[in-house]
């Protein structure tokens, strides 16, 4: 089973911060590449009532299916390769890791169904402590700007971390999860 612990901490940014931070880090629009991530739960949102996410993405030629759940330390992540869809309406979710995960979940995976897209422009850069990650995502109604910082340990990480937002005065901001704010977001369209 393809699995592993992801340590992220995340902070939504203006649009002038990110700026910033891009060219702090010298990264130029050539380093950022364009991911769409493809979310899906049941109608009764039955895999967000457990504080998990079902995505699917095209990464580096290979289509994988990612159950993201929580865990002591960050998430738990199930990765399992799968044939490219070809529509995403009638998706039908593969026996394999990501659905003992969900059974493990007590999950309907027969209900589970496409509720739409996230698309990022992401870059990268390694540093000592860990991973930076510029993130500009567009979805639904929303366009937003974030700054991640995956790390391998969380103690040295926040420290870092924290000294970086002060550095540059930027506010710590309550920042949910991207499925989350596509939840968020979707579920006031939909009440709209």
């Amino acid at each position: 089973m393809a699995q592993e612990i992801e340590i992220e901490l995340k902070q939504l940014l203006m649009k002038e911060e990110f700026e910033q931070l891009k060219q702090h880090f010298q990264l130029k629009d050539s380093d950022f590449h364009t991911q769409t991530n493809y979310y899906f739960d049941t109608p009764q949102f039955d895999i967000k009532s457990q504080f998990a996410a079902l995505r699917m993405r095209e990464k580096n030629g290979q289509w994988v299916l990612t159950l993201k759940e929580p865990h002591e330390i960050g998430l738990l992540e199930t990765h399992q390769t799968i044939a490219p869809p070809s529509n995403l309406d009638d998706f039908q979710l593969p026996k394999g890791e990501v659905a003992d995960r969900l059974d493990h979940l007590n999950i309907q995976k027969d209900q589970i169904v496409y509720f739409g897209s996230l698309e990022t422009s992401r870059a990268e850069k390694m540093i000592k402590e860990g991973l930076i990650v510029l993130d500009h995502s567009r979805y639904l109604t929303v366009e937003d700007y974030e700054l991640e910082f995956e790390v391998s340990d969380l103690e040295i990480g926040q420290t870092a971390f924290s000294a970086l937002l002060q550095q540059f005065q930027i506010p710590v901001r309550n920042t949910k999860n991207k499925v989350v704010r596509f939840y968020e977001e979707k579920m006031k369209t939909q009440n709209r």
